[in-house]
């Protein structure tokens, strides 16, 4: 992949990165001297690695709570009406900017380097435009298709824990947490086998910038991987045109529907279908795997019990959400849940606080396998941007655990894990397993 510095540092790029970074991210660090929470948690490595001492403090504050840039809040009902109400859209992806700001962000960006928070990508575009990106690649994710996909997942979960059999010690995320889910999101967009490690790498790069206030490198970082990305999916896409086949994309190609669709709304629809369907799975299992070494009775209650393993993957995501937060922005002046918020103000809406929310779930700081409400968790949205491919992350997540611990019962979290760096998705780079009985583990989370 390119580096940073192969990137033309062009004042257009520049313009871009501050007016959808450099702003706010001096703004964070500001604030974040000053004690804010909210700043000190998109800033600060010591908050996001375990951020729900902080969304307990904010919950103390109010339902909603503000400082100057954005408010936020973690309450369950206040974040469940937001999701769900009209009155609030996406602000094409950067809701804290003016209007202005937006419109001329949308001018300067760079088109061959669009990221998954760039119009016309489906995570920041609002109905009737998000309606009609989302009905286009919806189909793939029916529960009747889903349902499908079983035998699938459980044939990909097979194989690679028969790849790990001479393995008694590995990188649980490299391989296997993250290998599951690609090659299943790849068949779904029909990349080549060859071909899924790198795009697997650039994925990881895009990544990044879902988070704000990234530096000037890291921007360049991920531009240069969203560069290569866009233009393999260009190759890719003319690959299907010339031999289709039952793929996704293939289908979208060939819809009358989508006849007038541009190659950027192509990209930004395959892309956010290939980087959703892996990041949240990746992570809800390394999460899933973590928790469960940690607790170890539940883990043994589950071996007793498989059919528990479904509620277990929801607990795993109200408890740990792999995607934390989500912004929404008021179009006009309103009330959420008995609280007045301003038109033109972005609301930080912190899933993974809502989803320890103690109106909603007791003793919620208690990781419980067999919590009776865990699926009132809001860790997958919540209205028209819920999440699409929800239904195959926790088929993925189910299978994925069920046969880990069914091959390997005395599997136990060693060495030293690594959380990922980034903010809005929470998961771990590197969680080192091994499958061998009574070995200590050094460090566990």
């Amino acid at each position: 992949m390119s580096s940073p510095s192969s990137l033309l540092a062009t004042p257009r790029a520049f313009v871009a990165w501050s007016l959808a970074h450099g702003l706010q991210r001096r703004f964070l660090h500001r604030a974040a001297t000053r004690g804010d929470r909210m700043a000190r948690l998109a800033t600060d490595p010591a908050y996001y690695d375990d951020p729900y001492p902080s969304y307990d403090e904010i919950r103390a504050e109010g339902r909603i709570v503000r400082n100057g840039l954005v408010a936020g809040t973690v309450d369950h009902a206040v974040a469940n009406a937001i999701l769900r109400s009209d009155d609030f859209g996406t602000g094409n992806g950067q809701g804290e900017l003016p209007a202005p700001l937006r419109r001329l962000h949308q001018l300067v960006r760079d088109p061959d380097t669009l990221s998954p928070v760039d119009p016309p990508s489906m995570l920041v575009v609002d109905p009737p435009v998000h309606t009609r990106y989302r009905h286009l690649v919806s189909r793939a994710f029916t529960a009747r298709k889903v349902g499908r996909m079983a035998d699938r997942v459980e044939e990909v979960a097979e194989r690679l824990l028969d790849d790990l059999e001479r393995e008694p010690t590995f990188d649980l995320v490299g391989r296997y947490a993250a290998l599951l889910p690609v090659a299943v999101i790849a068949d779904i967009l029909g990349v080549p086998e060859d071909e899924r490690d790198q795009v697997l790498g650039w994925g990881n790069h895009a990544a990044t910038t879902l988070d704000p206030g990234l530096s000037w490198a890291q921007y360049q970082e991920a531009s240069a991987a969203l560069k290569e990305m866009h233009a393999w999916f260009a190759m890719h896409l003319e690959r299907l045109r010339r031999a289709p086949g039952d793929d996704l994309l293939s289908q979208v190609l060939q819809d009358p529907e989508a006849a007038d669709l541009t190659e950027q709304e192509l990209h930004a629809i395959g892309l956010l279908v290939l980087g959703a369907g892996f990041e949240t799975t990746v992570n809800l299992i390394g999460n899933a795997v973590a928790l469960l070494d940690a607790h170890p009775d539940q883990r043994a209650w589950l071996q007793d019990n498989p059919d528990g393993w479904a509620n277990a993957v929801e607990e795993v995501l109200r408890f740990d959400a792999p995607v934390q937060l989500t912004m929404r922005a008021s179009y006009r002046d309103t009330e959420v849940a008995g609280e007045r918020v301003a038109a033109n103000e972005a609301v930080l809406v912190y899933l993974g606080g809502a989803n320890r929310d103690p109106a909603v779930f007791t003793d919620p700081d208690r990781f419980d396998v067999r919590r009776a409400n865990a699926a009132d968790h809001v860790g997958f949205s919540a209205g028209v941007h819920f999440c699409l491919g929800a239904s195959l992350a926790r088929l993925e997540a189910t299978v994925a655990l069920r046969a880990l611990y069914g091959r390997y019962p005395d599997l136990r979290v060693v060495g030293r894990p690594e959380r990922r760096t980034t903010r809005v998705l929470r998961g771990w780079e590197r969680l080192p397993v091994s499958t061998l009985a009574r070995v200590p583990a050094l460090d566990t989370p």
